[in-house]
């Protein structure tokens, strides 16, 4: 089993959650709350796509900000000290599995269980 590089994981997560930042930032959202509503159709036959379009944009937001909280909860736990230990059974969480997801609160036999 490889060890961890908890700064290229501190860098990368930093690099995911700016990018995340800026999406969120994009759809008129602030981390914190806000956002940007999508406009009213004139007309009765509009009202649906409009709907549609706001349920797009919702799940998307919603997507957003949960991988945002999951990267800036990783990034406090290298800070902790807790980084690559799985929140259910506190073993391990393989560095494969941090690689591929590095924001794993969970290893791979923890997370199948979910």
């Amino acid at each position: 089993m490889t060890s961890i590089d908890y700064e290229a994981k501190r860098t990368r997560l930093e690099e995911e959650r700016d990018e995340l930042t800026v999406r969120l930032q994009d759809l008129g959202i602030t981390h914190g709350g806000g956002s940007h509503d999508v406009g009213e159709g004139e007309g009765f036959a509009d009202s649906g796509a409009v709907s549609a379009e706001r349920r797009e944009l919702l799940t998307l937001q919603g997507s957003l900000r949960e991988n945002l909280d999951d990267v800036e909860a990783a990034l406090a736990r290298i800070t902790a000290g807790t980084y690559g230990i799985c929140e259910k059974c506190e073993g391990p969480i393989a560095p494969e599995r941090l690689e591929v997801l590095p924001s794993a609160r969970l290893c791979v036999a923890c997370a199948a269980d979910a």
